[in-house]
């Protein structure tokens, strides 16, 4: 059995601290058994490796979230990387083709897909795995659907066609997506499920639709063409249209912690960061990660979050409405997660003369280090505030620490490695200031000495 995480979207429900390059999925607000802090995507990870099933598993995701996977998770975690956003469709047939024409996986194997962030006890992977018998009982697709809790609108139902207590899983009736809340009451006296988003079925099963679809099965070929794929939904795409279908009821704990009034709810602190609540704000949470202290005085049921991104004062069941109101706002992210560490935005200005000046705060972590890399169309100073490690510029290596300051002309070939860690001030100068301003010759530290070594030689 394989699994496919699906790692997408921009979780902008949980704005400020989530964006377009830090999804939900990435925020570190949850505490572990060793009371650190850690994101959804590491805690489902963690999961997955209690029952070893890491080493048969694969995150599809975008471009975009590579690097900040590679944060969390670490470098060798198996990532198949969409050329684009699109929609679930898309992202499982590019999986499903890399599976077949890169790992050439049996036709006959189990395809188990779920998000990347539910939010679970262990007992639901022990589930996840009686999917795949499930498939052997003639079944094209097999589901699993959490037994409601409360007649929500936020999930879509799955409706069974009949409950048999003998059974553990059942044929399925009818899908309904997102449903009034009266609509919802009524699912649930018939035993409707949410659905929660995961999906089994066999390799050669979605094989054969995309032949169908006169889609190429090479993975290769499928990347080349994947903006002529349909943005729509798997549900859509695929499961309406499927003759046998079943559900396995989970009947452990299940959340979708995508808004603020979820999320806070599995938080075991009610103040993450600098700050302070006072005793009569009863069910409010501050999440800080600006470096000014921020007070709540007398306010209940309130979310307070600051980022560099911006500040968001909500009453949490409001909270949601949030994704509406940034809609279509252009604003860049202020602050990113990469694999070699992160950085925040301190600032930006546009001077009279058209010159754009962007300052940031960044940090490698230890032992990371940079890709050997060039820029065309900006200057950049570093300024080291603290730690020390190796840097490179035009081929000439040096030993730097706290206090340096290095100055990159454009077009200057530069790399950085940390030792114990390293923090610097960058300060950037230029007439278009795009982080697609970079042309990365070599990421791995040793490669980029037996680059230097190869040039100086040369």
């Amino acid at each position: 059995m394989k699994f496919i995480l699906l790692s997408g979207g921009s979780g902008k429900r949980l704005w400020p601290l989530s964006n377009d390059s830090r999804s939900k999925q990435f925020l570190k607000v949850l505490k572990n058994d060793n009371n650190e802090l850690e994101s959804m995507l590491q805690r489902v990870w963690n999961q997955l490796n209690k029952y070893n099933l890491c080493e048969n598993s694969y995150i599809t995701t975008s471009k975009s979230q590579v690097e900040m996977l590679q944060n969390q998770l670490g470098l060798e975690v198996p990532l198949i990387v969409e050329p684009e956003r699109r929609d679930t469709f898309p992202a499982i047939a590019l999986a499903a083709s890399f599976l077949y024409s890169v790992k050439q996986i049996n036709l006959n194997e189990v395809i188990c897909v779920l998000p990347v962030d539910p939010y679970v006890e262990d007992d639901f992977f022990e589930d996840l795995l009686k999917l795949e018998s499930i498939i052997e009982n003639d079944i094209d697709i097999a589901l699993m659907g959490v037994r409601p809790t409360y007649p929500s609108e936020k999930y879509g139902y799955i409706v069974p066609t009949e409950i048999d207590t003998y059974s553990s899983f059942f044929a399925v009736e009818s899908f309904i997506e997102k449903p009034s809340e009266t609509k919802a009451k009524e699912l649930i006296s018939k035993n409707g499920l949410w659905n929660c988003g995961v999906f089994a079925f066999k390799l050669k099963y979605l094989l054969e639709l995309l032949v169908e679809k006169n889609l190429p099965l090479d993975y290769h070929i499928l990347q080349r063409e994947y903006s002529k794929l349909p943005k729509i939904s798997f549900d859509y795409e695929v499961v309406e249209s499927a003759k046998k279908i079943a559900v396995l009821p989970y009947n452990g704990l299940w959340k979708d912690l995508g808004t603020w009034n979820t999320l806070t709810e599995e938080m075991s602190t009610d103040v993450l960061g600098r700050g302070i609540i006072s005793g009569d704000s009863n069910n409010t949470h501050l999440i800080n990660e600006i470096d000014i202290p921020v007070i709540v005085l007398g306010v209940s049921n309130v979310i307070v979050a600051t980022s560099p991104d911006g500040i968001l004062v909500a009453d949490k069941k409001e909270s949601p409405k949030i994704k509406d109101i940034i809609k279509g706002s252009t604003s860049r992210p202020m602050y990113e997660e990469r694999r070699w560490g992160w950085y925040r935005v301190i600032d930006y200005k546009k001077l009279e003369n058209g010159t754009e000046v962007l300052t940031k705060r960044i940090n490698i972590l230890p032992g990371k280090n940079s890709s050997y890399q060039v820029h065309h169309k900006r200057n950049e100073v570093w300024t080291i505030i603290s730690g020390d490690g190796e840097f490179i510029l035009d081929n000439n290596y040096y030993h730097i620490s706290q206090g340096d300051v290095l100055k990159i002309p454009a077009g200057s070939k530069h790399a950085i490695k940390s030792e114990e860690g390293i923090e610097f001030i960058e300060v950037q100068m230029g007439c278009e200031l795009i982080e697609e301003d970079i042309i990365r010759l070599s990421l791995n530290w040793d490669e980029i000495l037996m680059w230097v070594n190869d040039e100086n030689i040369g």
